[in-house]
C-alpha cells in the first residue's frame, strides 16, 4: 500500500472518530451500563456501540482487509492474518465509567505484521491523533494538521508515563537506563500520544494488555520517529498467539535518536 492509499484510508476515518468520540460521550452523560466480560474487565454500552459505528466505517472503506476488535469474536481465530484491522473502541473503560477524560478511540491497520496506519481520538480531551506513513504522524488541532515529527520538547529532563505509580523492578531498571527523572500515571493509549507528541520520553511496560490496545500508538511514535521495541530489541510484530502483548519499550524521537 502506497502512502496515498494510506492517506485516503486514513482521512475517510477522520470525521467517523470524531462522531463516535461525541457518541461515547453523550452516552456516558445518560448513565452507563456495565457487565464483566470473561477476562473479568468491564465493558459498557458505550463500548459496544462506538465499536459499531468504527467497525462499520472500516468495513466499507476497506471491504477487502479483516477486522479484529476488542469487543467481538469475529476473527480472533485466525493465527494468519497478516493484513488485518486491529480496533479498541475504548481503550481506559474503567477511566470512562468514572468520569475520568483519558480514554481514547483506537484503531490501527496492520500491514504485514506491522502497524502502517493508527488513529487514536481522546474526546474528553478533545484530541484526535493520526498517522499513516513515516514523517506523517499529526494531531488535528482546530482543524488544522501540527506534525509530531517537528514538535520537541520545551526541557532536557527525561520523563516518562506509566500505568501505575507502583513501578516493577525491571521497569524501574530501564527507567535508570535512560535517567528517566520523573514518571506520571496515565491511562489509556494516550501514553503513547503524549509520547509522539514530544511532551514526554519514555513508556514501559511487562507483557501486558492486547495488541488492540498499542497498535494504533505504535503506528503515531513510529511515524514520528520514535520506536518501539520489547526488553531484549526485538521489532513488535501483530497477529501473535490471542493477540497479547510482549514487553514494551516506547521511546520518542528525541529519545531514540539520543
Amino acid at each position: 500500500m502506497n502512502i496515498e492509499e494510506a492517506k485516503k484510508i486514513t482521512m475517510s476515518l477522520i470525521d467517523t472518530f470524531h462522531s463516535a468520540g461525541d457518541l461515547a460521550l453523550s452516552i456516558r452523560e445518560k448513565g452507563l451500563k456495565k457487565e464483566i466480560k470473561s477476562d473479568n474487565t468491564p465493558v459498557t454500552n458505550g463500548d459496544i456501540e462506538v465499536n459499531k459505528v468504527l467497525t462499520k466505517k472500516i468495513k466499507e472503506t476497506t471491504p477487502n482487509i479483516p477486522v479484529v476488535s476488542e469487543e467481538n469474536s469475529e476473527n480472533k481465530e485466525n493465527q494468519s492474518l497478516k493484513d488485518f484491522w486491529l480496533i479498541d473502541p475504548i481503550d481506559g473503560t474503567r477511566d470512562y465509567l468514572n468520569n475520568k477524560d483519558e480514554f481514547t478511540l483506537n484503531a490501527s491497520l496492520i500491514i504485514n505484521n506491522k502497524p502502517l496506519i493508527g488513529l487514536i481520538n481522546a474526546p474528553a480531551k478533545q484530541r484526535m491523533f493520526y498517522a499513516y506513513a513515516n514523517s506523517h504522524s499529526y494531531e488535528l488541532v482546530n482543524g488544522q494538521e501540527i506534525s509530531l515529527s517537528s514538535k520537541l520538547k520545551s526541557n532536557n529532563e527525561i520523563t516518562a508515563v506509566s500505568y501505575s505509580n507502583e513501578l516493577k523492578p525491571e521497569i524501574l531498571e530501564i527507567h535508570k537506563r535512560y535517567k528517566v527523572s520523573s514518571h506520571q500515571k496515565m491511562k489509556s493509549s494516550l501514553k503513547f500520544c503524549v509520547i509522539a507528541a514530544g511532551e514526554f520520553d519514555l513508556y514501559v511496560a511487562e507483557p501486558r494488555a492486547c495488541e488492540w490496545d498499542i497498535a494504533a500508538g505504535h503506528a503515531l511514535i513510529i511515524h514520528s520517529g520514535g520506536s518501539i521495541t520489547d526488553f531484549a530489541n526485538n521489532e513488535i510484530i501483530y497477529g501473535k498467539k490471542d493477540f497479547k502483548n510482549t514487553s514494551i519499550i516506547v521511546k520518542n524521537k528525541n529519545l531514540n535518536n539520543g
